[in-house]
């Protein structure tokens, strides 16, 4: 059963991990993370400019070689240099051997298997800290369950926030959220997500705190799916004021989820919410973004990114979001529409247009009130014409 996050001191708003504590809590010496793509390995630098001792699990010995002999991921991060103390491996229990804390940085279809491979080489007090971005299909659950489930006892913990890899790796300016549930007579200073966030702020990057995993978790699953959103929206073309209203009713639907499984408002209009959405949304750096940029412009799923087997979580996603909601009884009209369109090949125009066709209704989702039905068919009329149908 999920436990709601005890809070302190008003529930979901983070605090920040460096200013405040006269007497800090311990740092994590070393380091484990758990994937070397872009992101893992941006990460592992961020670890080593903090002072960490840092071992990095990779698959492909290509990328491990090219990390311990030229301080390279030429594979994913082209020429941009690493920061001594970062060693590389391809056996998961030589990377684990000794970690403090371990980064769980792989694509959230991978958390389960990875947290099951993980269980025999880590100490039970080692923390696992879950980066990717997802809800599991079918079951249902956050990502911090899927790892309870196959790592019982293991403390969890998730970092996320609105961060794109070459400028994590290159040291520019990043703030992120780590969210972690306090133990009994714990509080936001010395906890977990405390210790984590000392651990790794350094540099430019900058970790704030949160006892709200709930929210921190569903914040960043849900915000991919509202960038393909956006992206559709852009390719197939319509403007800034389209994209500014499913940002921002991207976010109530955020927010719905979120509050309903326990999760803060507070937090979706943190960084990890509002900050990561705002980003994905805006920035072509965003795969999710580029992926609805390509649909809504006319081409077949299996012909984005040129073929290429890209990893865009949002696709995912939009199916296990809109599955959860469905069994909680909320409806998230734009995540309903991605799904449409992405899995059902559903007409773009049309589904848009229910968009605008749906009864009008009060902003918040807190007052229940439904004013009335606008004319559908004039909304698709205006949509066709819009777009030159």
């Amino acid at each position: 059963m999920r436990r709601k996050p005890k809070l302190q001191p008003k529930k979901g708003k983070p605090v920040n991990a460096i200013d405040q504590w006269t007497t800090p809590p311990r740092k994590f010496e070393t380091i484990a993370i758990i994937g070397a793509g872009a992101y893992g390995t941006a990460l592992a630098s961020v670890a080593a400019r903090a002072g960490r001792r840092v071992r990095i699990f990779g698959r492909r010995a290509e990328t491990v070689n090219d990390i311990n002999k030229n301080r390279r991921n030429s594979a994913y991060l082209g020429d941009e240099p690493l920061p001594e103390g970062i060693e590389a491996f391809t056996d998961l229990k030589a990377a684990l051997l000794g970690a403090d804390a371990a980064l769980l940085v792989v694509p959230s279809a991978g958390i389960r298997e990875m947290s099951c491979a993980m269980r025999p080489h880590s100490s039970r007090s080692m923390p696992v800290v879950i980066c990717a971005k997802g809800i599991e299909p079918n079951s249902g659950l956050l990502l911090s369950d899927v790892v309870r489930e196959e790592m019982p006892g293991q403390p969890v913990a998730a970092l996320s926030g609105p961060t794109f890899a070459d400028e994590v790796v290159a040291d520019m300016p990043t703030t992120v959220t780590i969210a972690a549930e306090l133990a009994p007579g714990e509080t936001l200073e010395d906890g977990l997500a405390a210790r984590l966030a000392l651990s790794l702020s350094a540099g430019s990057f900058r970790a704030y705190v949160s006892d709200d995993l709930i929210g921190v978790e569903t914040g960043g699953a849900m915000k991919n799916v509202i960038a393909i959103a956006c992206g559709i929206s852009r390719g197939a073309g319509f403007r800034a004021n389209m994209t500014a209203a499913l940002i921002t009713r991207g976010l109530a639907e955020m927010t719905q989820l979120a509050t309903k499984l326990g999760g803060s408002a507070d937090t979706i209009s943190g960084l990890s919410g509002l900050g990561d959405l705002t980003l994905t949304c805006s920035s072509e750096q965003s795969r999710n973004l580029r992926f609805g940029l390509q649909l809504g412009a006319g081409a077949k799923r299996e012909q984005t990114f040129d073929g290429a087997p890209v990893i865009v979580e949002g696709v995912r996603n939009s199916v296990s979001v809109t599955d959860l909601a469905r069994k909680l009884g909320l409806t998230l009209p734009i995540c309903e529409a991605v799904r449409a369109i992405v899995h059902d090949n559903a007409d773009i125009v049309t589904t848009l247009g229910m968009l605008w066709s749906r009864p009008l209704e009060a902003e918040s989702h807190e007052i229940d009130v439904t004013i009335g039905h606008p004319n559908a068919s004039e909304a698709r009329e205006k949509i066709e014409g819009l777009i030159g149908c």
